[in-house]
């Protein structure tokens, strides 16, 4: 390969990186598997016969696509085995855009397929028609069609019903922190919704509950035994800001590690607490 081309292979492949981390991140719930994968795309794209290719981007999210669905079959047998409830690496966005894909919706598709979980998201939510969908998985587009109705059906409770204004999320962020920090357990009850969830990733390799929380008085006694720990030896908020979708936060706790802490609002109250303490989760927001 010249250096030309290989120069203009790598100018038609950098303004697509983004999107395709996307995709891949949507499939795997992995920053650092996304990342691995859009970069075999993009050692197998400078091996291809580019000139054959008409449709650069078509043919890389082809490629990440079905790389995904590969890697989906060893992951799903790797969380089988995970330790504790398992939830989706962080992203903290960095923008003011919405996420197309929050946390709940994330944690929906975990139930889906491989082929199921590729169809919802290139038709749903990257807005692929069903013959491009068909072209990506090797599937007939009737199949496809077929593949992101079951996937809707079961996905349809991750979709958020009541959508937070930014603002009001970020400031329900603030006071959850605020009152779950120093102990103000009167102010904590005020925020939470009497069916709230608790779901702590530890991953086994920092404490954690080992099952998801469910119900005001088990959220509520964690707190109240975690508020003392608070106390003694302190939690810093490092950043607000929307985690997956949901309000949040980041903070560096006792032990010198991050965490976050993503919220899911209904009705005012916080409905859903996601806390994120696997530090190989975390390794990507330092």
């Amino acid at each position: 390969m010249t250096a030309g081309a290989a120069s203009d292979a790598v100018a038609d492949f950098d303004p697509l990186r983004p999107r395709l981390v996307r995709v891949a991140y949507r499939m795997l719930g992995s920053v650092a598997d996304a990342e691995d994968v859009v970069q075999e795309a993009f050692i197998r794209w400078m091996a291809a016969d580019r000139a054959a290719v008409r449709e650069p981007e078509a043919f890389l999210r082809r490629t990440v696509t079905r790389l995904c669905l590969d890697q989906l079959k060893s992951a799903r047998h790797r969380r089988e085995v995970y330790v504790g409830p398992w939830l989706p690496e962080p992203v903290v966005e960095e923008d003011e855009e919405a996420e197309d894909v929050t946390l709940p919706l994330m944690l929906a598709l975990e139930r889906l397929s491989p082929l199921e979980r590729a169809a919802f998201l290139l038709h749903d939510v990257f807005g692929l028609d069903f013959e491009e969908v068909g072209a990506t998985i090797g599937r007939d587009p009737a199949a496809c069609r077929q593949l992101a109705s079951r996937a809707r059906a079961h996905v349809q409770a991750g979709r958020p019903r009541f959508q937070v204004e930014r603002k009001r999320g970020l400031e329900l962020a603030e006071a959850f922190f605020a009152a779950s920090r120093s102990g103000d357990m009167s102010a904590l009850g005020t925020l939470l919704a009497a069916d709230v969830s608790m779901h702590a990733d530890g991953g086994g390799k920092r404490s954690a509950a080992p099952e998801v929380l469910l119900g005001l008085d088990h959220v509520m006694k964690l707190h109240r035994a975690l508020a003392v720990l608070y106390g003694k030896h302190g939690s810093a908020l490092v950043r607000l800001g929307f985690i997956n979708g949901l309000p949040g936060f980041v903070t560096r706790e006792a032990d010198g590690e991050l965490q976050t802490t993503a919220l899911d609002i209904e009705d005012g109250r916080i409905a859903a607490i996601y806390v994120v303490r696997n530090p190989d989760k975390l390794k990507h927001l330092h």
